[in-house]
């Protein structure tokens, strides 16, 4: 194992700060919220800097940063999954889901007002919006122009904001 001069230090130092924007994605694949990820970035960082006399030379530092990461989470996820429930006070942690009661409604308005939609501009509106075809890909499955899903489109959606809300889109 080499050891890594002051000036070499430094370098490496440098080339981790840089990193830190990659560490932040990487952190997000492992825990939902930004501030999770802060703190999982944080104690990668530094777990990094009190190991970086251990670093090797020639190595590719991402990836040692990256195993650091991991190795931290698996930790921190055993540490959690080893407490006992209760210990965290439980009225400040946030709700897991929202009420789906509006989200029915909304779904059953919805649903509604799209059986409401005459056939050609529904069918556009679920192939573009829904499935998310390109106005070509559309036009190959309706066997029509660009410019007439543009159009259909165009009209299904103000018909839908008419129907859902009351007003047509501006």
């Amino acid at each position: 194992m080499q050891h890594l001069s002051a000036d070499k230090l430094a370098c490496v130092e440098d080339q981790v700060v840089d990193l830190i924007p990659a560490l932040k994605a990487f952190a997000r694949t492992f825990v939902s919220s930004a501030h999770e990820g802060d703190d999982l970035v944080q104690e990668t960082l530094v777990r990094a800097l009190r190991s970086i006399h251990r670093f090797e030379p020639g190595t590719n530092l991402k990836s040692w940063l990256f195993t650091i990461m991991h190795n931290a989470f698996r930790t921190q996820y055993k540490l959690r999954k080893r407490e006992a429930p209760g210990v965290i006070d439980c009225a400040d942690m946030p709700i897991p889901m929202e009420p789906s009661q509006e989200w029915k409604i909304l779904n059953k308005d919805l649903r509604n007002a799209l059986a409401s939609l005459s056939p050609e501009h529904r069918d556009v509106l679920i192939l573009v919006a829904g499935y998310g075809l390109s106005y070509k890909e559309a036009s190959d499955v309706c066997g029509c122009a660009i410019g007439t899903i543009k159009s259909r489109l165009n009209r299904a959606r103000d018909e839908l904001a008419l129907q859902m809300h009351g007003n047509p889109l501006l």
